[in-house]
């Protein structure tokens, strides 16, 4: 249903991203019926849902969901649990995972959910009665054939497996492969855990030598899953890790670290902030705190963002130093700052490419349910590496051959295919 709430006001991240898709159509003359096409979500959900609470209270919850685009095939998209989800962000992020799948060549459309709740605030029983209330409220548009979440911001396996059981007890028979992201022991699939950082990790190594790595400095914005892992797997690779940040802030050690002894300190101390520093409070100026705002204006080569949307903007992209921006996170680059950098000479990797190796694995754990068929982690990586050096190598070459932007060159990339589908669906 699409109703009255979309007011010009929630319109405007939205709007913003359709922009993006103008900018990209004018580059290659696109059929401008796609862009009137994409400019429309095929639905639009929003649902209100009673959840009874530990002390006895009824507490009304409201939730999202938008099938942007099914022109590749089956809906996909994540479901964040956050207080500030909303409608203008949900369809924002239901696009970019349009063009996300078309970028890598995936038959998969794009879609969104979110609930509003800080699940912080809930128990874990709350969060189930939650989770189950939306998935009994989403029935009727979700299916492994039609629409298929995953974790995001604040989800977890442990939640989309309460997504599969409770779709798979109003079915009537099993259907885990409603969503993806679950556990190893209920349809899960091996690799999806570093998938995201993984798919980065195999696009900045097409662009940096083996023998340039060890001489090349990343910052790390963001240490949980992507960004934790995106650590782990670039000190593997032989880059030089110098900084790292959560929420609480963050810290920049010149001599760099070891991203697993600060991980485990971050979990016994709740933030990076504090692991590493006992080196300056003795005298060793190695490592110092730094704000998350501080971190990103440090000097490096690679500056990966894995937090949220919006982290560089028109009023610090101009003191940014690092010559390759990474992003992991889904829109840590505003607009306008987007184009400052561009002038700067700064290499952004944009997310709909960089990012995708998410969604990439979380396709793979589709054809492994449906097949009841599992691989082992090797096979996912064999699988996963060259369907990124490939999205890679074609936005390299459209951006050369069009004299634009990675980002633009992606969406480019991913509205060829999507004209070439619509023509096939609509004649």
């Amino acid at each position: 249903m699409v109703s009255d709430f979309l007011t010009a006001n929630d319109m405007s991240l939205f709007e913003g991203t359709l922009e993006q898709i103008r900018r990209a159509a004018k580059l290659i003359n696109l059929n401008p019926e796609l862009e009137g096409v994409l400019a429309h979500p095929q639905r639009i959900v929003e649902v209100n849902m009673p959840v009874k609470m530990d002390n006895g209270a009824l507490k009304i919850f409201k939730g999202f969901r938008v099938q942007h685009n099914n022109l590749a095939g089956p809906y996909k998209g994540g479901i964040r649990y956050h207080q500030q989800v909303d409608m203008q962000e949900v369809m924002a992020l239901s696009v970019w995972m349009t063009i996300k799948c078309g970028v890598v060549g995936i038959p998969l459309g794009g879609a969104k959910g979110g609930i509003i709740v800080n699940p912080k605030e809930l128990s874990d029983s709350e969060l189930e009665r939650l989770t189950r209330s939306y998935v009994r409220a989403m029935a009727d548009v979700l299916g492994p054939d039609k629409d298929v979440p995953a974790p995001d911001v604040n989800t977890n396996a442990q939640i989309m497996e309460w997504i599969a059981d409770e779709y798979s007890k109003i079915h009537g028979k099993d259907l885990k492969g409603v969503v993806t992201g679950k556990p190893l022991e209920n349809g899960g699939s091996k690799g999806r855990d570093v998938a995201t950082a993984l798919g980065g990790v195999y696009v900045l190594n097409e662009i940096i030598p083996e023998s340039e790595r060890k001489k090349t400095r990343v910052i790390i914005q963001g240490f949980g899953n992507a960004g934790g892992n995106a650590a782990k797997l670039l000190a593997q690779n032989g880059y030089e890790v110098i900084g790292v940040s959560d929420s609480l802030g963050g810290i920049v050690c010149k001599k760099g670290f070891d991203p697993a002894e600060v991980m485990q300190c971050k979990i016994t101390k709740k933030s990076v902030q504090y692991c590493g520093v006992h080196d300056a409070e003795l005298g060793d100026q190695n490592c110092r705190k730094v704000t998350n705002a501080e971190l990103l204006e440090e000097k490096c080569d690679v500056l990966v963002l894995a937090a949220l949307e919006n982290q560089i903007t028109a009023e610090n992209a101009g003191k940014v130093k690092a010559k390759i921006v990474l992003e992991l996170a889904n829109g840590p680059i505003s607009p306008k700052a987007d184009e400052i950098l561009a002038k700067k000479g700064v290499m952004v990797l944009p997310d709909i490419l960089a990012n995708a190796g998410g969604v990439t694995v979380s396709y793979f754990e589709m054809l492994q349910n449906a097949e009841n068929n599992y691989w082992s982690e090797e096979e996912v990586f064999k699988k996963l590496q060259p369907i990124m050096v490939k999205a890679w190598n074609d936005v390299s070459e459209i951006s050369k051959e069009l004299k634009c932007t990675l980002r633009e060159a992606a969406f480019v990339k991913a509205l060829k295919g999507l004209e070439q589908k619509m023509k096939t669906k609509y004649t």
